[in-house]
Protein backbone atom coordinates (compact mmCIF):
# COMPACT_ATOMS: atom_id res chain seq x y z
CA UNK A 1 0.00 0.00 0.00
CA UNK A 2 1.50 3.33 -1.06
CA UNK A 3 1.94 5.63 1.85
CA UNK A 4 0.36 8.05 -0.19
CA UNK A 5 -2.76 6.18 1.01
CA UNK A 6 -2.36 7.40 4.70
CA UNK A 7 -3.69 10.58 4.30
CA UNK A 8 -6.96 8.88 3.09
CA UNK A 9 -7.12 6.40 5.80
CA UNK A 10 -6.61 8.76 9.00
CA UNK A 11 -8.94 10.91 7.43
CA UNK A 12 -11.63 7.57 7.60
CA UNK A 13 -10.89 7.39 11.07
CA UNK A 14 -11.33 11.27 11.95
CA UNK A 15 -14.77 10.67 9.55
CA UNK A 16 -16.16 8.49 11.93
CA UNK A 17 -14.61 9.77 15.48
CA UNK A 18 -15.90 12.94 14.78
CA UNK A 19 -19.19 11.81 13.54
CA UNK A 20 -19.72 10.37 17.37
CA UNK A 21 -18.47 13.13 19.35
CA UNK A 22 -19.72 15.93 17.30
CA UNK A 23 -23.50 13.87 18.26
CA UNK A 24 -22.33 14.66 21.30
CA UNK A 25 -20.42 18.03 21.45
CA UNK A 26 -23.96 19.96 20.40
CA UNK A 27 -25.46 18.63 22.98
CA UNK A 28 -22.96 19.51 25.75
CA UNK A 29 -24.33 23.01 26.43
CA UNK A 30 -27.32 21.55 27.18
CA UNK A 31 -26.42 18.64 29.16
CA UNK A 32 -24.48 20.70 31.75
CA UNK A 33 -27.15 22.98 32.22
CA UNK A 34 -29.58 20.00 32.71
CA UNK A 35 -26.88 18.61 35.15
CA UNK A 36 -27.67 22.39 37.49
CA UNK A 37 -24.21 24.06 35.59
CA UNK A 38 -24.26 27.86 34.28
CA UNK A 39 -22.32 29.71 32.29
CA UNK A 40 -18.78 29.62 34.50
CA UNK A 41 -19.38 25.96 34.12
CA UNK A 42 -19.65 25.92 30.10
CA UNK A 43 -16.54 27.98 30.38
CA UNK A 44 -14.75 24.88 32.15
CA UNK A 45 -16.36 22.47 30.09
CA UNK A 46 -15.26 24.46 27.20
CA UNK A 47 -11.78 25.16 28.18
CA UNK A 48 -11.05 21.47 29.20
CA UNK A 49 -12.58 20.18 26.19
CA UNK A 50 -10.15 22.35 24.05
CA UNK A 51 -7.06 22.68 26.45
CA UNK A 52 -6.29 19.94 28.81
CA UNK A 53 -6.18 17.28 26.62
CA UNK A 54 -3.11 19.38 25.40
CA UNK A 55 -0.55 18.50 28.10
CA UNK A 56 -0.43 15.15 26.34
CA UNK A 57 -0.51 15.93 23.17
CA UNK A 58 3.42 16.98 23.48
CA UNK A 59 4.16 13.89 25.09
CA UNK A 60 2.28 11.47 22.33
CA UNK A 61 3.91 13.14 19.77
CA UNK A 62 7.73 13.12 21.43
CA UNK A 63 7.09 9.09 22.61
CA UNK A 64 6.65 8.94 18.71
CA UNK A 65 9.82 10.55 17.41
CA UNK A 66 11.61 8.61 21.00
CA UNK A 67 10.46 5.13 19.46
CA UNK A 68 10.20 5.58 16.19
CA UNK A 69 6.79 4.25 15.96
CA UNK A 70 3.42 6.96 15.18
CA UNK A 71 0.51 4.24 14.91
CA UNK A 72 0.45 2.57 18.02
CA UNK A 73 0.13 5.90 19.88
CA UNK A 74 -2.79 7.45 17.46
CA UNK A 75 -4.65 3.78 18.37
CA UNK A 76 -4.56 4.25 21.60
CA UNK A 77 -5.50 7.96 21.15
CA UNK A 78 -9.01 6.75 19.52
CA UNK A 79 -8.89 4.20 21.90
CA UNK A 80 -8.82 6.39 24.76
CA UNK A 81 -11.53 8.81 23.70
CA UNK A 82 -14.59 6.23 22.95
CA UNK A 83 -13.74 4.64 26.50
CA UNK A 84 -14.46 7.68 27.72
CA UNK A 85 -17.70 8.84 25.69
CA UNK A 86 -19.45 5.97 27.64
CA UNK A 87 -18.41 7.28 30.77
CA UNK A 88 -20.36 10.40 29.95
CA UNK A 89 -23.62 8.14 30.16
CA UNK A 90 -23.05 7.61 34.22
CA UNK A 91 -22.18 11.50 34.68
CA UNK A 92 -24.44 12.71 37.92
CA UNK A 93 -23.51 16.25 38.08
CA UNK A 94 -21.89 18.89 35.80
CA UNK A 95 -18.43 18.21 37.76
CA UNK A 96 -18.51 14.67 36.91
CA UNK A 97 -19.33 15.49 33.58
CA UNK A 98 -16.36 18.39 33.07
CA UNK A 99 -14.14 15.63 34.84
CA UNK A 100 -15.49 12.68 31.94
CA UNK A 101 -14.78 15.53 29.08
CA UNK A 102 -11.12 16.45 30.35
CA UNK A 103 -10.48 12.75 30.69
CA UNK A 104 -12.15 11.53 27.36
CA UNK A 105 -9.93 14.57 25.74
CA UNK A 106 -6.85 12.71 26.60
CA UNK A 107 -7.22 10.63 23.48
CA UNK A 108 -5.99 13.46 21.82
CA UNK A 109 -2.68 12.63 22.71
CA UNK A 110 -3.00 10.83 19.26
CA UNK A 111 -2.88 14.52 17.04
CA UNK A 112 0.91 14.51 17.06
CA UNK A 113 1.78 11.32 15.59
CA UNK A 114 -1.46 11.52 13.40
CA UNK A 115 -0.26 14.61 11.71
CA UNK A 116 3.42 13.64 11.70
CA UNK A 117 2.60 10.65 9.53
CA UNK A 118 0.58 12.87 7.28
CA UNK A 119 3.44 15.16 6.10
CA UNK A 120 5.83 12.53 5.80
CA UNK A 121 3.55 10.81 3.83
CA UNK A 122 3.17 13.46 1.00
CA UNK A 123 4.77 16.52 -0.76
CA UNK A 124 1.51 18.48 -0.43
CA UNK A 125 1.57 19.16 2.99
CA UNK A 126 -1.15 22.35 2.87
CA UNK A 127 -3.51 19.96 0.27
CA UNK A 128 -3.18 16.99 3.28
CA UNK A 129 -3.99 18.65 6.44
CA UNK A 130 -6.88 19.97 4.53
CA UNK A 131 -7.94 16.74 3.03
CA UNK A 132 -7.95 15.55 6.66
CA UNK A 133 -9.29 17.93 8.35
CA UNK A 134 -12.43 17.97 5.38
CA UNK A 135 -12.93 14.69 6.39
CA UNK A 136 -12.99 15.06 9.79
CA UNK A 137 -15.81 17.48 9.48
CA UNK A 138 -17.68 15.89 7.34
CA UNK A 139 -17.85 13.28 10.20
CA UNK A 140 -19.40 16.30 11.97
CA UNK A 141 -21.77 17.62 10.05
CA UNK A 142 -22.99 14.13 9.60
CA UNK A 143 -23.12 13.51 13.29
CA UNK A 144 -25.16 16.43 13.77
CA UNK A 145 -27.70 16.42 10.75
CA UNK A 146 -28.22 12.59 12.30
CA UNK A 147 -28.95 13.96 15.58
CA UNK A 148 -31.46 16.38 14.64
CA UNK A 149 -33.43 13.85 12.93
CA UNK A 150 -33.31 11.56 15.80
CA UNK A 151 -34.60 14.15 17.98
CA UNK A 152 -37.36 15.54 14.68
CA UNK A 153 -38.25 11.63 14.14
CA UNK A 154 -37.85 9.99 17.23
CA UNK A 155 -37.85 12.50 19.94
CA UNK A 156 -34.92 10.70 21.56
CA UNK A 157 -32.93 11.70 24.88
CA UNK A 158 -29.67 12.98 24.98
CA UNK A 159 -28.54 9.81 26.93
CA UNK A 160 -29.59 7.86 23.95
CA UNK A 161 -27.34 10.23 21.69
CA UNK A 162 -24.61 9.77 23.30
CA UNK A 163 -25.10 5.94 23.58
CA UNK A 164 -25.38 5.65 19.76
CA UNK A 165 -22.80 7.87 19.18
CA UNK A 166 -20.47 6.20 21.62
CA UNK A 167 -20.87 3.26 19.17
CA UNK A 168 -20.17 5.08 16.26
CA UNK A 169 -17.07 5.97 17.27
CA UNK A 170 -15.97 2.68 17.40
CA UNK A 171 -15.49 2.38 13.40
CA UNK A 172 -13.06 4.96 13.71
CA UNK A 173 -10.17 2.44 14.80
CA UNK A 174 -10.81 0.23 11.83
CA UNK A 175 -8.92 1.82 9.30
CA UNK A 176 -5.63 2.80 11.16
CA UNK A 177 -4.76 -1.33 10.88
CA UNK A 178 -4.68 -0.37 7.13
CA UNK A 179 -1.90 2.40 8.03
CA UNK A 180 1.55 2.00 6.50
CA UNK A 181 3.83 3.69 8.91
CA UNK A 182 6.26 5.87 7.72
CA UNK A 183 10.28 5.76 8.04
CA UNK A 184 11.94 8.26 10.14
CA UNK A 185 14.78 8.97 12.02
CA UNK A 186 14.33 8.07 16.00
CA UNK A 187 15.38 10.58 18.27
CA UNK A 188 17.83 10.95 21.46
CA UNK A 189 16.38 13.82 22.79
CA UNK A 190 14.58 14.56 25.49
CA UNK A 191 11.47 16.61 25.74
CA UNK A 192 13.09 19.65 26.48
CA UNK A 193 16.32 19.29 24.52
CA UNK A 194 13.81 18.96 21.22
CA UNK A 195 11.75 22.16 22.46
CA UNK A 196 14.80 24.20 22.90
CA UNK A 197 16.20 23.05 18.86
CA UNK A 198 13.24 24.54 17.30
CA UNK A 199 13.79 27.54 15.47
CA UNK A 200 13.08 31.26 16.53
CA UNK A 201 10.32 31.50 13.61
CA UNK A 202 8.89 28.20 14.90
CA UNK A 203 8.54 29.05 18.47
CA UNK A 204 6.92 32.92 17.58
CA UNK A 205 4.33 31.76 15.63
CA UNK A 206 3.41 28.97 17.84
CA UNK A 207 3.26 31.92 20.62
CA UNK A 208 0.93 34.16 17.93
CA UNK A 209 -1.37 30.90 17.82
CA UNK A 210 -1.66 31.21 21.36
CA UNK A 211 -2.78 33.98 21.19
CA UNK A 212 -4.99 33.49 18.97
CA UNK A 213 -6.16 30.47 20.74
CA UNK A 214 -7.43 32.78 23.84
CA UNK A 215 -10.36 33.99 22.00
CA UNK A 216 -10.59 31.38 20.33
CA UNK A 217 -11.05 29.05 22.75
CA UNK A 218 -13.79 26.10 21.96
CA UNK A 219 -16.16 29.25 21.15
CA UNK A 220 -19.30 27.25 18.81
CA UNK A 221 -20.20 25.71 22.64
CA UNK A 222 -21.08 28.95 23.23
CA UNK A 223 -22.35 30.02 20.56
CA UNK A 224 -25.13 26.54 20.35
CA UNK A 225 -25.99 28.13 24.14
CA UNK A 226 -26.74 31.71 22.68
CA UNK A 227 -28.16 30.12 19.16
CA UNK A 228 -30.55 28.31 21.44
CA UNK A 229 -31.49 31.26 23.90
CA UNK A 230 -31.96 33.67 20.93
CA UNK A 231 -34.03 30.79 18.64
CA UNK A 232 -36.18 29.40 21.94
CA UNK A 233 -35.13 25.81 20.37
CA UNK A 234 -33.05 23.42 20.95
CA UNK A 235 -33.30 22.28 16.96
CA UNK A 236 -32.05 25.47 15.91
CA UNK A 237 -29.13 25.43 17.17
CA UNK A 238 -28.51 22.04 16.21
CA UNK A 239 -29.05 23.37 12.41
CA UNK A 240 -26.62 26.43 12.91
CA UNK A 241 -23.62 23.92 14.19
CA UNK A 242 -24.68 21.94 11.23
CA UNK A 243 -23.85 24.23 8.93
CA UNK A 244 -20.96 26.03 10.87
CA UNK A 245 -19.46 22.32 10.63
CA UNK A 246 -20.20 22.84 6.62
CA UNK A 247 -18.35 25.85 6.14
CA UNK A 248 -15.65 24.21 7.99
CA UNK A 249 -15.23 21.08 6.16
CA UNK A 250 -15.84 21.78 2.83
CA UNK A 251 -13.61 24.92 2.39
CA UNK A 252 -10.72 23.63 4.04
CA UNK A 253 -8.98 22.23 1.18
CA UNK A 254 -9.68 25.03 -1.43
CA UNK A 255 -7.59 27.60 1.55
CA UNK A 256 -5.28 24.22 2.02
CA UNK A 257 -4.28 24.49 -1.39
CA UNK A 258 -4.43 27.60 -1.79
CA UNK A 259 -1.53 27.82 1.06
CA UNK A 260 0.79 25.60 -0.57
CA UNK A 261 0.27 28.20 -3.65
CA UNK A 262 0.76 32.07 -2.45
CA UNK A 263 2.29 31.11 1.26
CA UNK A 264 0.99 30.44 4.50
CA UNK A 265 1.01 33.73 6.59
CA UNK A 266 -1.45 34.95 3.20
CA UNK A 267 -4.06 32.96 4.19
CA UNK A 268 -3.71 32.82 8.00
CA UNK A 269 -4.07 36.68 8.08
CA UNK A 270 -7.20 36.35 6.03
CA UNK A 271 -8.37 34.09 8.38
CA UNK A 272 -7.51 36.64 11.30
CA UNK A 273 -9.20 39.12 9.51
CA UNK A 274 -12.33 36.98 9.38
CA UNK A 275 -12.29 35.95 12.91
CA UNK A 276 -12.11 39.64 14.25
CA UNK A 277 -14.92 40.80 11.76
CA UNK A 278 -16.86 38.21 13.39
CA UNK A 279 -16.53 38.60 16.79
CA UNK A 280 -17.19 41.93 16.22
CA UNK A 281 -20.55 41.21 14.67
CA UNK A 282 -21.84 38.75 17.21
CA UNK A 283 -21.85 42.06 19.19
CA UNK A 284 -24.73 43.73 17.39
CA UNK A 285 -26.52 39.86 16.85
CA UNK A 286 -29.50 40.51 18.57
CA UNK A 287 -31.48 38.04 16.50
CA UNK A 288 -31.55 34.58 15.07
CA UNK A 289 -31.36 34.82 11.50
CA UNK A 290 -28.02 37.33 11.77
CA UNK A 291 -26.49 35.34 14.86
CA UNK A 292 -26.83 31.93 12.55
CA UNK A 293 -25.00 33.84 9.12
CA UNK A 294 -22.12 34.55 11.56
CA UNK A 295 -22.36 31.04 13.07
CA UNK A 296 -21.80 29.50 9.82
CA UNK A 297 -19.04 31.98 8.80
CA UNK A 298 -16.72 31.21 11.70
CA UNK A 299 -16.62 27.76 10.32
CA UNK A 300 -14.88 29.34 7.49
CA UNK A 301 -12.04 30.32 10.50
CA UNK A 302 -11.68 27.75 11.23
CA UNK A 303 -11.19 26.08 7.86
CA UNK A 304 -8.10 28.93 7.00
CA UNK A 305 -6.80 28.73 10.36
CA UNK A 306 -6.61 24.89 11.56
CA UNK A 307 -5.05 23.20 8.80
CA UNK A 308 -3.02 26.37 7.65
CA UNK A 309 -1.58 26.58 11.10
CA UNK A 310 -0.76 22.77 11.16
CA UNK A 311 0.83 23.40 7.56
CA UNK A 312 2.89 26.16 9.11
CA UNK A 313 4.61 24.16 11.75
CA UNK A 314 5.80 21.43 9.56
CA UNK A 315 7.07 24.31 7.38
CA UNK A 316 9.13 25.72 10.26
CA UNK A 317 10.39 22.07 11.64
CA UNK A 318 13.06 20.11 9.96
CA UNK A 319 13.01 17.36 12.70
CA UNK A 320 11.63 15.61 15.39
CA UNK A 321 8.10 16.59 13.46
CA UNK A 322 5.79 14.55 16.27
CA UNK A 323 7.16 16.50 19.29
CA UNK A 324 7.00 20.00 17.22
CA UNK A 325 3.43 19.42 16.34
CA UNK A 326 3.07 18.29 20.00
CA UNK A 327 4.59 22.19 21.17
CA UNK A 328 1.94 23.37 19.02
CA UNK A 329 -1.00 21.89 20.29
CA UNK A 330 0.50 21.98 23.82
CA UNK A 331 0.61 26.00 24.34
CA UNK A 332 -2.30 26.36 22.31
CA UNK A 333 -4.23 24.11 24.10
CA UNK A 334 -3.10 24.77 27.63
CA UNK A 335 -4.09 28.48 26.97
CA UNK A 336 -7.50 28.08 26.73
CA UNK A 337 -8.55 26.62 30.16
CA UNK A 338 -8.35 29.67 31.47
CA UNK A 339 -9.59 31.71 28.64
CA UNK A 340 -12.66 29.28 28.50
CA UNK A 341 -13.31 30.28 32.49
CA UNK A 342 -12.47 33.66 32.17
CA UNK A 343 -14.89 33.89 29.07
CA UNK A 344 -17.35 31.90 31.21
CA UNK A 345 -17.49 34.74 33.81
CA UNK A 346 -18.03 37.47 31.33
CA UNK A 347 -20.51 35.24 29.56
CA UNK A 348 -22.25 35.78 33.67
CA UNK A 349 -21.83 39.72 33.15
CA UNK A 350 -23.49 39.83 29.74
CA UNK A 351 -22.50 37.61 26.27
CA UNK A 352 -22.13 40.79 24.88
CA UNK A 353 -19.42 41.58 27.21
CA UNK A 354 -17.63 38.09 25.70
CA UNK A 355 -17.83 39.27 22.85
CA UNK A 356 -16.15 42.39 23.50
CA UNK A 357 -13.37 40.51 24.75
CA UNK A 358 -12.62 38.41 22.12
CA UNK A 359 -12.75 41.23 19.49
CA UNK A 360 -9.53 42.73 21.72
CA UNK A 361 -8.00 39.62 21.50
CA UNK A 362 -8.49 39.00 18.18
CA UNK A 363 -7.36 42.42 17.13
CA UNK A 364 -4.02 41.56 19.00
CA UNK A 365 -3.21 38.29 17.58
CA UNK A 366 -3.97 39.64 14.14
CA UNK A 367 -1.02 42.75 14.80
CA UNK A 368 1.48 40.00 16.01
CA UNK A 369 0.31 37.79 13.15
CA UNK A 370 2.26 40.47 10.61
CA UNK A 371 5.19 39.77 12.34
CA UNK A 372 5.65 35.98 11.74
CA UNK A 373 8.29 35.55 8.89
CA UNK A 374 7.64 32.77 6.19
CA UNK A 375 9.80 29.75 6.01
Amino acid sequence: MKKENNVKLLGASSFFNDMGSDMIAPLLPFYITALGGGGIALGLLSGMREGLASLLKIFGGWLSDRVGKRKIFVFLGYFISIIFRFMFLVASSWQHLVSFVALERFGKARDAPRDAIIEESTKKVGKAFAFQQMLDTSGAVVGTIFVIFLFWKFNVDILTVILIASGIGVLSLIPIFFVKEPHFKKTKKNIFEGISSFSSKLKYFVFVSAVFSIGNFGLYLFLVKRGGELSGSIIAPLAMYALFSAAYAYTSVPFGNLSDRIGRKKVLILGYMLFLAISIGFIFAENAYLFAILFILYGLVYSITQPVSRAMIADFSKEMRGTAMGFYYFVTGIVTIPAGIFAGVLWNISPDVMFIYISGVALVSLVLLLFVKNR
